[in-house]
């Protein structure tokens, strides 16, 4: 494990960096950043600038989604025998990057993994919008085309949790419609420059939202958070009856009970005993 003074041990240093304001970089994360033999960086020009502010020369090495296969084995082979660190442009490192895969490989070498957290824009969003944080699901970016970013919506739509989302200024008001329409209206917060000077988090709904960032569009990174769904109507006894009957006529009955608990939502002991029921009439 690093020393708090003297040379570090070899391994990998996982280091989080501000997402805006420098002064949010812990004492411990800018000495392991000046004590390591090496930078991996998903932009080396961000993070020379990083380093200009702890006025510290450390050789960089650029890791990012299109080099990441490449460079990666040596980087592990590197680590054997000196102390390497991984940042991200802003943040905590693995969060959409590819750095899990580093980590990975690195485990399975053998090599000692230190990680040094600090700053996430996912989660100070979350501590900003108030909303419910008992359960979260970070989702990160959507994905561009509007098919697939409406089906991704979609596989998110049952999960009672509070959704987080980043997304780029241009693109908030149209995410936050697709996602008015496929989850319904829910309350949410868009958070941008967080950290920053202008730093701004507006709360409402989906809707309320995406109306007021059509003509305007925010400014900086962005994060969305969306409230949970709220409770599910419990189905009517008639609804229940109709469902189970269909599912009956096609399904043997332990299969038709698992069809009608997962499409309704209701336990299965007490769709069994309602399906025992109808089967005796």
């Amino acid at each position: 494990m690093a020393l708090l003074t003297g040379a570090l041990s070899p391994g990998l240093y996982i280091v989080a960096t501000p997402i805006g304001n420098l002064g949010d970089l812990s004492p411990r994360a800018a000495r392991i950043l000046a004590g390591v033999a090496l930078i991996a960086a998903e932009d080396t020009r961000v993070t020379a600038k990083l380093l200009a502010h702890i006025d510290a020369k450390v050789p960089m090495q650029p890791y990012h989604d299109h080099n990441a296969d490449a460079v990666r084995p040596a980087l592990i082979e590197r680590m054997r025998g000196d102390a390497v660190a991984l940042v991200s442009d802003a943040g905590t490192p693995l969060i959409s990057d590819p750095g899990y895969k580093l980590v990975r490989d690195a485990r399975a070498a053998g090599i000692e993994v230190i990680t040094i957290p600090g700053p996430c824009a996912a989660v100070a969003a979350l501590t900003l919008a108030g909303l419910p944080t008992d359960r979260f699901l970070f989702a990160g970016f959507l994905p561009a085309k509007a098919g697939a970013k409406a089906a991704a919506i979609d596989e998110l739509g049952a999960v009672r949790a509070t959704l987080v989302f980043y997304e780029s200024g241009p693109r908030t008001s149209a995410t936050l419609a697709l996602l008015a329409e496929r989850l319904g209206d829910r309350p949410a917060a868009v958070a941008r420059e967080i950290t920053k000077k202008f730093e701004e988090t507006v709360d409402g709904t989906l809707l309320s939202l995406s109306a007021r960032y059509a003509e305007a569009p925010p400014r900086g990174e962005v994060v969305i958070v969306v409230g949970p769904p709220g409770e599910a109507v419990a189905p009517s006894a008639a609804d229940l009856d109709t469902a189970l009957i269909a599912a009956m006529v096609s399904h043997p009955l332990s299969a038709a009970v698992a069809e009608v608990s997962a499409t309704l939502g209701v336990a299965r002991k007490t769709i069994y005993a309602r399906a025992l029921e109808l089967k005796s009439r």
